[in-house]
């Protein structure tokens, strides 16, 4: 606690310097700062999120930050939609195809995370190549859906001859895969490592493909309204992964049992590379909004230019 306390003052008075450098306004007293609400999958894409809240940063911030968890992709955009959350950690190809219908969202920072190809025990598959007549769960307009597209090309196979069920529940699909009713799909931690304990195997990850889409969006009335709290929120973001990277996984595992990870894989995950806060590549995200107009999902003359924020990360790292 004492570690993370020392971050957090370093971080504040980083932080509080640039703002002053930015401009000679006051800063907001936290009674004047907002609620703000953030959904994320169940998932450990928003990990340090996630630190920061349990060690009591966003307290200290005056930051009174609700983290509200997804099953689904369509469950948390709905939510979005709704009003009912402020941002959310989202793949690049969903926020685009949002944007692109209701032009209320931008992404502000990148956000790591990966999933394995997992493939049932059941099937036999042990090579890409052995994917046609199997059923392969996806989760339609998201990295799942993008990065299976990707293996196919990968082993020169045509999706027409996979069968690839719409299954977006992430819990769903690997409760699929265990029980047989789908052959393979892409799960994101700590799915992919319940499977692989449960005796299925992972042909290749988003990693090893070079798949990097999933970020940190808002909406444009919040991002107006809110400035002050987001910003905060990346800079908690920041000690969480200096507290995280600084810390043996041992000393915090009870933070993953309490966002859904059981007890007896807690050591065998392999942590996303968690780095400081960065701005979306705009690479990555002209690959996802490149394969969106393939797939005639979004319209043809629309640019990456209209979904990212550069004005939270103004480098590569905000603390620089």
């Amino acid at each position: 606690m004492k570690n993370i306390l020392l971050f957090l003052s370093v971080y504040i008075v980083l932080f509080t310097a640039c703002q002053h450098k930015k401009n000679d306004t006051p800063s907001i007293s936290s009674a004047e700062l907002q609620p703000l609400r953030l959904g994320m999958m169940t998932t450990l894409d928003g990990l340090p999120f996630y630190m920061a809240k349990q060690q009591g940063v966003y307290d200290s911030l005056g930051l009174d930050l609700n983290i509200i968890q997804f099953n689904s992709a369509n469950d948390r955009d709905a939510a979005f939609q709704a009003g009912q959350i402020d941002g959310m950690i989202t793949d690049y190809t969903s926020a685009a195809i949002l944007e692109s219908r209701y032009h209320d969202i931008n992404l502000i920072m990148r956000t790591e995370g990966y999933s394995c190809f997992i493939v049932s025990k059941e099937s036999r598959i042990k090579r890409l190549q052995e994917l046609p007549r199997h059923n392969v769960a996806i989760s339609h307009n998201t990295t799942v859906e993008y990065a299976t597209d990707q293996i196919l090309k990968k082993a020169g196979i045509s999706p027409d001859v996979v069968n690839l069920p719409e299954i977006a529940p992430i819990s769903l699909r690997l409760q699929m895969l265990q029980y047989g009713q789908v052959d393979a799909s892409f799960l994101p931690e700590p799915y992919a490592s319940i499977a692989m304990k449960g005796g299925h195997k992972s042909l290749i990850s988003t990693q090893e493909l070079g798949i990097n889409f999933i970020g940190t969006a808002f909406s444009r009335k919040s991002i107006s309204e809110k400035r002050k709290e987001i910003e905060l929120l990346i800079t908690g973001y920041n000690v969480g992964v200096d507290y995280i990277q600084k810390h043996p996984q041992k000393e915090w595992e009870q933070v993953l049992v309490e966002l859904g990870v059981p007890e007896n894989i807690t050591g065998l995950i392999a942590l996303p590379s968690y780095s400081q806060a960065s701005r979306p590549s705009a690479k990555d995200v002209g690959e996802a909004i490149r394969w969106l107009k393939e797939k005639h999902r979004i319209p043809d003359q629309y640019s990456e230019t209209h979904l990212i924020d550069t004005t939270y990360i103004h480098s590569q790292n905000i603390s620089q």
